[in-house]
């Protein structure tokens, strides 16, 4: 009979627990990740209503339907009596409405109405997150929109923005001229999994986001906007997106802007630009 190196087997042994701790804790960060992957995914600004009528008041801003924490997005004080449209802007993940202001100041001057739209627990606004209830939300403020002002509507998506965005633009009952995707991803899981490459993100995610489905019927034209220098959402994600687009399309590139920082650094004649080529395509 062979007995066994006492060393070997001890070192045997070693390798066996280093293996089992390993799993342990590798399961661990699985499971805590899928717990907590909407506090990953939604970063929202949280203010009393007290609050962000002081921040909109210093900006210009009023919210939309008036009415305390019932609102469901922010516009301009002051509005025109004629506009070319309406462009119902959903933003990124972090932050919230009031902070999007840019957009107002960029797009106004162009003749269009442009409306802030808010997502459940972001700003004043109570609720749950959640791609079914963010995206059931934004088509209800959408259709709260029609009632109130005239089309064209157009669509603008920030970066989370853009999955929602493409998300109400499926549905073919909803009148929307037009499509302006900033930043955007081809689908959540394809992202997140590029990211997060040591881990089965595909199997953990509740929420998809699927752009590339999403638009796969949409016939109004789509224009995509994409930062070169973007670490948040790499370009191959916007790039995958946009070839898969089969409706009228077209790509604009800031070579010198990142994720978060395109409005300081990707200069003022696309806007124009951008709406010109959404209003001759619609």
């Amino acid at each position: 009979m062979i007995e066994m190196d006492p060393k070997n087997k001890s070192a045997k042994q070693v390798i066996k627990r280093i293996v089992i701790y390993f799993v342990l804790a590798y399961s661990s960060v699985v499971m805590l990740m899928g717990c907590i992957q909407n506090r990953l995914i939604y970063l929202p600004a949280k203010v009393s209503p007290k609050q962000l009528s002081e921040v909109t008041s210093e900006t210009g801003l009023k919210q939309w339907p008036e009415g305390g924490d019932n609102y469901r997005a922010l516009m301009a004080v002051n509005q025109m009596e004629s506009v070319k449209g309406t462009i119902l802007l959903f933003h990124g993940n972090a932050g919230m409405a009031a902070n999007r202001s840019y957009y107002i100041n960029a797009l106004k001057p162009l003749g269009y109405r442009v409306i802030l739209n808010e997502y459940p627990t972001y700003g004043a606004r109570s609720g749950q997150v959640g791609e079914d209830k963010i995206v059931a939300d934004g088509k209800e403020t959408l259709k709260r929109v029609l009632d109130e002002f005239d089309e064209p509507l157009y669509l603008w998506g920030e970066s989370l923005g853009c999955g929602v965005v493409a998300a109400i633009a499926a549905d073919e009952s909803l009148p929307v001229r037009g499509v302006i995707m900033l930043t955007p991803w081809d689908t959540l899981p394809d992202l997140a999994q590029s990211l997060y490459w040591f881990l089965p993100v595909k199997l953990l995610l509740q929420d998809s986001y699927d752009s590339i489905e999403n638009l796969k019927q949409y016939p109004g034209p789509v224009a995509v906007l994409m930062a070169k220098k973007d670490r948040v959402i790499p370009n191959r994600h916007t790039e995958r997106l946009y070839r898969h687009l089969e409706t009228t399309k077209q790509l604009w590139t800031w070579e010198q802007s990142g994720h978060n920082d395109w409005m300081y650094t990707a200069g003022n004649e696309w806007w124009e630009e951008v709406m010109q080529f959404i209003e001759e395509n619609q």
